[in-house]
């Protein structure tokens, strides 16, 4: 066996089985052992069948001793988010009124994630129908905080950003919506980048025309990172959205930027938009200062997000309704309070509503059309907290206050997040330091649209800027 562990990286393990310095049956092995070890109390994967994943392993390395190219991720474990359709795997979404739920088959991402070679061992836990921030639900249970047990792994990607953090598996699969792999990642320490819209193509979908939620990537580099978006990312017939760059173009390596010159606008809170705990701003602005030593243009800047709010809610109450209106309907009771709180409130949305939304939305990309315009002094990237608070206790469904202040519902805290959802802009969570109490903090990193490779460049410096 090589001397790989399971805190190298993807790209270290999959070279390693192309070189035959470890079989995928002793890969799997090694973190088969780290999930005995973490995930009893973490739970961030369930439905793990380590028989089947056993046989894939050995399919994988009768390839391997075939001969010929193998593709990109051959032979790494991967664990499904349990929101996505994975034919023959059980895929509950976190709800009761799934939990019997076994897909005949695949979705898009999966399609493409399986293609490339991984070996799947089972799926990473999710709140109920990926709505909150925080990983728990009534069929699986919690998911903690892999610095801190007694916090919350964020959401909805909480137990893939686990999983990740602990090395039970060397990539994740996430979505985002609000913040979905961008907070999760900010509480394990971990990466995560929601893509510019149109970068991961989705299928099938009741509307692809809705393009709140997109598919992305969780490593714990960058670097593997872009070797994973490298599967995902590109074309598809199926997808009309989809944006057209191969996913080749974003394989590592990246050749990182570098700071002298660049431009880099960085905000707490958006000029007041939110609240943003104190430990959460110092992070951020000891990244800045950081940033601004290695030699970039920092400057106290932000992107006028007014309209953000409104937009967000609008549309994903309008999103949830129309998805899961029918199913609470039917089922009186058997969803989440919140999740229930949020579908009915785009009952009485109208035309007009969502009218405005949309123009709201198609103004808030001109903003940052305009913001990230080099031509005319706007800026290379925008940085700020991915998540208004640290990891929060485990009990707590949503943090009711930040500084003491009372936040007015469960969304509110995720404001920093959302507000980028709705400009299409691509964002990455990045590491970036702790809390006193050692909790971990990302950074938040907006490019403009469609700029997704260089997003990738840009943070590859940054991470060293940042590695403590």
């Amino acid at each position: 066996m090589s001397d790989l562990t399971v805190d190298s990286t993807a790209r270290a393990m999959a070279a390693a089985i192309a070189a035959r310095e470890i079989s995928a049956r002793e890969l799997l092995e090694l973190h088969l052992t780290r999930i005995g070890e973490r995930n009893p109390e973490l739970n961030a994967l369930v439905s793990l069948d380590p028989e089947r994943a056993r046989a894939a392993a050995e399919e994988a390395d009768r390839v391997t001793a075939a001969g010929g190219e193998l593709p990109p991720l051959h032979g790494l474990p991967f664990a499904f988010k349990d929101t996505h359709d994975v034919a023959g795997w059980r895929t509950t979404f976190g709800s009761p009124l799934l939990a019997d739920n076994v897909p005949e088959t695949d979705e898009l991402l999966v399609e493409r994630v399986r293609a490339a070679g991984v070996t799947v061992l089972g799926r990473s836990n999710v709140p109920e129908f990926a709505a909150g921030s925080h990983t728990f639900n009534r069929v699986f249970g919690v998911t903690r905080n892999p610095v801190d047990p007694s916090r919350s792994a964020g959401g909805s990607s909480g137990g893939a950003a686990c999983a990740l953090a602990t090395g039970m598996v060397p990539l994740a699969d996430g979505s985002d919506m609000g913040g979905s792999l961008r907070n999760p990642a900010s509480f394990c320490g971990v990466v995560g980048l929601r893509p510019s819209l149109g970068r991961v193509p989705e299928w099938p979908l009741y509307n692809q025309w809705e393009t709140t939620s997109v598919g992305g990537p969780m490593a714990r580099s960058v670097g593997d990172l872009a070797l994973l978006l490298s599967v995902l990312a590109g074309p598809d017939p199926r997808a009309p959205q989809a944006l057209g760059d191969p996913g080749g173009t974003f394989a590592p390596p990246l050749a990182p930027v570098p700071l002298t010159g660049l431009r880099v606008a960085v905000s707490r809170d958006l000029g007041g938009a939110f609240e943003v705990d104190d430990r959460v701003a110092a992070v951020v602005r000891s990244a800045a200062e950081a940033i601004e030593s290695a030699g970039a243009q920092v400057e106290d800047a932000h992107p006028d997000l007014s309209l953000a709010d409104d937009t967000f809610r609008t549309l994903r109450a309008w999103h949830l309704n129309a998805k899961l209106g029918e199913t609470h309907r039917a089922n009186p009771g058997a969803l989440k309070e919140t999740l229930a709180a949020n579908i009915e409130a785009g009952e009485p949305l109208t035309g007009a509503d969502i009218a405005r939304a949309y123009a709201q939305r198609t103004s808030l990309s001109e903003t940052m059309r305009r913001f990230f315009d080099r031509e005319h002094g706007g800026y290379d990237v925008l940085v700020l907290p991915v998540s208004q608070v640290p990891p929060f206790p485990v009990e707590q469904e949503y943090p009711a206050d930040i500084n003491g202040r009372p936040q007015p519902d469960y969304l509110a805290w995720m404001r920093s997040a959302y507000f980028i959802t709705v400009t299409g802009c691509p964002a990455l969570s990045l590491p970036a330091g702790h809390t006193p109490e050692g909790l971990p903090v990302g950074i938040q990193v907006v490019a403009p649209h469609g700029a997704d490779r260089r997003l990738l460049s840009i943070a590859t410096t940054l991470e060293e800027v940042l590695r403590p």
